[in-house]
């Protein structure tokens, strides 16, 4: 088997495993009696986000392969998912500890699959999209799995799926190819394990300008991540996972479409382009929610495609491009720490605040969704005009005219 095609089924299942439970744990806890800690679910993710760089820097990148690391950590989130529902009848603070548990296995199992497969690469803007799109199609198949077939969105069934993928992915990373951590036997320092030395080496006004803009978006996504499931539930939309996982089909048409792009638009036009739709697929949500309005909000999931790939997508190959091999998975890390860590955890705790107090009344549910979705759209909008203003990499874009 090559080596793409097994960085390939490693990207499917890697998100496959995210894509089964995360979106409708909101669901499920709603009928469970959670519902007021929804948002904690969903910044258990950014915790472990904050933790993992000290994992990436500590162990992956300078005692063990990685192909080994990403085995044991996938088979142990994957335990933790199969105990989920039981810990739910326990109480949500456990249930919320054991989800904890998985991210904290879970979380660095991003960089780690990011940093691998780029070890393998001769041409990231070509070869990455192509392969990481199999995570967008695992992401996919688990929501039509879990909802559109199983229609299983307010059970348990999700997390029993994704813990026996998570076990299954820990086995299957034996027969990746071999990583060997690429700082073998270097010091370790603090420094070095927050991200400190990595972000000394690539930093420059346009990368601290990518990264704090990487960092305020994440606000307003977490929003999306919390509550965009429940929204669609709320609207009677059927299946709201399935009906979610439309935004996946379209990050998987636009990131095969990615390496045409790039030599179009630039890393700074496609950051933009990504922002730009978050702050229309809130707009969307909020003028579709009094009416329900199902294309509106159709096309607010849809977008989710433009909004991942655009920027998140582009920002990996730009970190990538920014870093010298030896700590290209430092600099992986220390962007998940401030996008998928600070930035998501803020973002949860803002989201659920914002619904807690403006979702209020069931009665009058869909007018208080529109006075919600105006808040992330608003920011998304200061956000893209700070990075349109400020960011400007002569390097990475010297071939392109200013924008």
């Amino acid at each position: 088997m090559s080596i793409n095609i097994r960085l390939s089924i490693m990207m499917f299942l890697q998100y496959a495993i995210w894509g089964a439970w995360y979106v409708t744990v909101g669901n499920f806890m709603s009928v469970s009696g959670m519902d007021s800690v929804i948002h904690w679910a969903y910044t258990v993710s950014p915790i472990a986000a904050i933790i993992s760089p000290f994992f990436l820097s500590m162990v992956a990148d300078r005692y063990f392969a990685t192909e080994k690391v990403l085995a044991v950590l996938q088979i142990l989130g994957g335990i933790a998912l199969l105990a989920a529902p039981a810990m739910a009848e326990i109480s949500p603070t456990i249930f919320i500890l054991t989800l904890l548990i998985n991210m904290i296995c879970y979380m660095p199992t991003i960089g780690l699959t990011n940093s691998m497969a780029f070890a393998h690469m001769t041409d990231q803007e070509k070869q990455f999209p192509i392969i990481r799109v199999f995570g967008t199609i695992g992401w996919i198949a688990a929501g039509i799995f879990v909802s559109g077939i199983l229609e299983a969105d307010k059970t348990d069934i999700p997390f029993l799926v994704a813990g026996v993928l998570s076990i299954f992915m820990g086995l299957f990373s034996f027969v990746l190819p071999h990583t060997p951590p690429p700082a073998a036997g270097q010091k370790t320092t603090f420094r070095q394990i927050i991200g400190i030395e990595a972000f000394n080496k690539i930093k420059s006004k346009p990368f601290i300008v990518f990264l704090v803009s990487s960092f305020l978006i994440c606000i307003p996504l977490a929003v999306y991540y919390s509550y965009a499931p429940v929204f669609v539930n709320a609207s009677g939309l059927e299946n709201p996972a399935f009906k979610m996982s439309f935004g996946q089909m379209s990050e998987a048409l636009f990131i095969i479409m990615m390496p045409l792009l790039f030599p179009i638009f630039g890393i700074k036009r496609m950051l933009l382009i990504g922002m730009g739709a978050w702050a229309l697929r809130y707009a969307l949500f909020a003028f579709g929610a009094p009416d329900t309005v199902s294309w509106m909000i159709l096309t607010g999931i849809i977008l989710h495609g433009i909004c991942y790939d655009f920027f998140f997508v582009a920002g990996f190959i730009y970190v990538d491009k920014k870093a010298v091999p030896e700590i290209r998975a430092q600099a992986q890390g220390f962007v998940v720490l401030a996008t998928y860590g600070v930035g998501m955890l803020i973002g949860s705790q803002i989201a659920g605040y914002i619904y807690n107090n403006i979702v209020t009344d069931s009665s009058n549910a869909m007018l208080q969704w529109k006075q919600f979705w105006f808040v992330p759209a608003i920011l998304s909008v200061l956000v893209m005009i700070f990075f349109w203003i400020m960011f400007k990499d002569k390097e990475v874009e010297k071939n392109r005219g200013p924008l």
